[in-house]
């Protein structure tokens, strides 16, 4: 490069491969970055080196700036090979949507996955325990795994849970064939553990989570049939911040969600109880006064909230900032003047559909909170997302 110098040659291919690997980390744009592995084979494989993330576009996920053009329905094993010898230091993999994707597929994690940190295999429906065992061999640093709607069970969880003990954020929802067994072996293995999504599987009751780590602090468990000792079970760790039971389908127990404010949930902050029609004044009560941290509560459709819980509500809520009670049949004037009197940090009412609160009480609410925004919307999910969660003891 001197004598080329002395020579008073210059060119950008004189530099060296990491400061072309500077060059090109600096390439904000996403046309420039695709460019770059254009201008000759040096350079592609720079780019190749370079890329952190590749996800596969499909009907129900975001295409990107990572993604390839190649429909994910074709993707297959021989493909899955090239990708993954091509750029052999990814961090973030989705499959999402690769239906014809086979375990012998996942056998090419070993030696090209060991950098990956996040895998999304998301309806691989040709996947089992086996292909998940081929992962947890192959991805010994995976931090967070999406399994939505795979046909996996308790044998594949625990094989990922022995192999994989960094996981902290893990997708299960719609796996239906697993049960507590697995969830145990998971949270007992990765006792790093920050979210869960069990959301529709009905085979957990939620006990396979007692003794969990404190860092979890994100449950999605949404329409499962969860029972009492679950809910214990599930707040057993003392560190959960964001719970979902919305849909509860257990009807063998009234008060079982008492043990939501027996202590172990003091750091809650947000709570989607939609749908459960069967909570009582009694649990309202124990959680009210047993989460002070709680600043969005869901009780839209749960009907048999009377006064007394409103009354809770009012009195202990300090933090209360979001409050969702669309279609309730039993909030009267006067549930609604404790709220108005009580939740001082109030600031969004959702709220429609209430034939038992008169035009007078719900002007007076506005006069009295005027800062507090009522909102006829009715909102399905709250809360951040699963995959962005992080553990913060401070908080």
């Amino acid at each position: 490069m001197g004598d080329s110098l002395m020579d008073g040659v210059t060119s950008i291919m004189l530099l060296p491969d990491d400061c072309l690997c500077f060059i090109f980390n600096f390439l904000d744009c996403r046309t420039d970055r695709e460019s770059f592995g254009l201008t000759c084979h040096r350079w592609l494989n720079i780019q190749n080196l370079n890329r952190r993330s590749l996800q596969f576009p499909c009907s129900f996920g975001i295409v990107g700036p990572s993604s390839l053009s190649q429909s994910c329905t074709d993707i297959n094993s021989f493909h899955l090979y090239r990708i993954l010898a091509r750029f052999q230091h990814l961090e973030y993999l989705s499959l999402s949507g690769c239906v014809e994707i086979l375990d012998s597929a996942l056998s090419y994690l070993k030696p090209y996955g060991s950098k990956l940190q996040t895998l999304c295999l998301d309806c691989c429906f040709k996947i089992s325990d086996y292909g998940i065992s081929l992962v947890g061999d192959g991805c010994p640093f995976l931090t967070t795994i999406s399994l939505y709607r795979c046909s996996i069970t308790d044998t594949g969880l625990e094989a990922l849970a022995n192999a994989c003990l960094a996981l902290r954020h893990v997708n299960l929802a719609y796996c239906s064939c697993i049960s507590d067994s697995g969830l145990r072996a998971l949270s007992q293995g990765c006792r790093e553990l920050q979210a869960v999504k069990i959301s529709n599987c009905r085979g957990v009751s939620g006990v396979g989570l007692r003794g969990c780590s404190s860092t979890l602090v994100y449950i999605d468990a949404e329409c499962c049939n969860l029972e009492p000792v679950g809910i214990m079970s599930i707040v057993s760790g003392g560190g959960l911040k964001f719970l979902n039971i919305a849909g509860l389908s257990c009807s063998n127990f009234r008060n079982g969600l008492e043990a939501i404010g027996n202590g172990f949930a003091a750091r809650l902050k947000i709570l989607n109880l939609r749908m459960y029609r069967s909570v009582t004044d009694a649990s309202i009560v124990a959680i009210a006064k047993g989460c002070p941290q709680l600043q969005e509560w869901n009780l839209a459709l749960c009907h048999e909230v009377r006064v007394l819980g409103w009354a809770s509500i009012g009195s202990n809520c300090h933090n209360l900032k979001k409050l969702h009670v669309n279609r309730w049949r039993n909030l009267c004037h006067q549930g609604l003047q404790a709220v108005r009197d009580g939740c001082k940090e109030l600031s969004v009412l959702y709220m429609s559909r209430n034939s038992r609160i008169s035009d007078t009480a719900l002007e007076l609410f506005k006069l009295y909170r005027c800062n507090v925004e009522i909102k006829a919307e009715e909102v399905m999910s709250i809360g951040p997302n699963w995959d962005s969660i992080d553990y913060d003891e401070s908080t």
